[in-house]
């Protein structure tokens, strides 16, 4: 179902205004087609809310095509609103004065960011990019503020949302502080595993490029190709380009990692 609607929206007509470079202008927004609709249908954010409600909140929302390298918000810009992802990945992350990076997270389809800001009124604290070719939906925050208004079930939904994204964030601070860097490795490579094969063995596709993902480890690049050479080595992965296979997942999940 969401493979169909990412294809209709991928070549949809949907245009797009950028203020700055990163905020839909709520002036000269297009009038939202039948697939946005859908497609907010089925986030969980939206899921209970009737068809009216559902077309309501599209008519504030704007499609934004952001291929690879788009940059979607800077830190220090305004939060007039969040954003779903309809496919692609975006990366959200922190930058020093000296240019360096910390990716704070990489998000997919389905998921959103941005929500907290609307409700303190302060600025992005990260910067959002495209690290391959995607479409992301903003909800400007007068919707979200009026349907919270309108039905308390929408505002115990998205503290919900908020509530999971800070549980993810102190595991993240676990992860960092309290495990190896072989351990995260292989936390990142097995995190879906229960989800995306019930069989012992499992392909993953990597992401991201290795220094992306190796700075969303709190890791160098370096450090993080060790770790995957390491484990190659050990014949606990095979590596082709790209893609990682695990022969065997009870094996890497129980590798000595001291």
């Amino acid at each position: 179902m969401l493979f169909d609607l990412h294809q209709a929206l991928r070549h949809g007509s949907v245009d797009n205004d950028l203020r700055d470079g990163c905020t839909p202008l709520s002036a000269t927004m297009p009038t939202p087609t039948p697939p946005t609709e859908h497609f907010l249908a089925h986030v969980p954010l939206f899921r209970e809310l009737p068809g009216a409600d559902i077309q309501r909140i599209a008519s504030k929302t704007v499609a934004i095509d952001a291929p690879r390298g788009t940059v979607l918000l800077r830190r220090g810009d305004p939060c007039r609103g969040f954003h779903v992802i309809v496919f692609g990945r975006i990366k959200l992350s922190l930058q020093s004065p000296k240019g360096s990076e910390k990716v704070v997270e990489l998000m997919g389809a389905g998921q959103s960011f941005g929500e907290a800001l609307m409700f303190i009124e302060e600025p992005y604290l990260v910067t959002a990019e495209s690290v391959d070719d995607a479409k992301v939906l903003h909800v400007a925050r007068e919707i979200v503020f009026a349907e919270i208004d309108r039905d308390p079930r929408f505002a115990r939904r998205m503290l919900a949302g908020l509530s999971w994204r800070l549980h993810h964030l102190m595991m993240d601070v676990e992860s960092y502080t309290l495990r190896s860097g072989t351990q995260r490795v292989v936390g990142y490579l097995l995190r879906d595993s229960a989800e995306r094969s019930p069989a012992n063995s499992l392909t993953i596709r990597l992401e991201a490029t290795k220094g992306v993902i190796a700075s969303r480890l709190n890791l160098t690049q370096e450090h993080f190709s060790r770790i995957l050479h390491q484990l190659m080595g050990a014949g606990l992965i095979e590596i082709s380009r790209r893609e990682i296979n695990v022969p065997d997942i009870q094996r890497l999940l129980h590798h000595d990692m001291d």
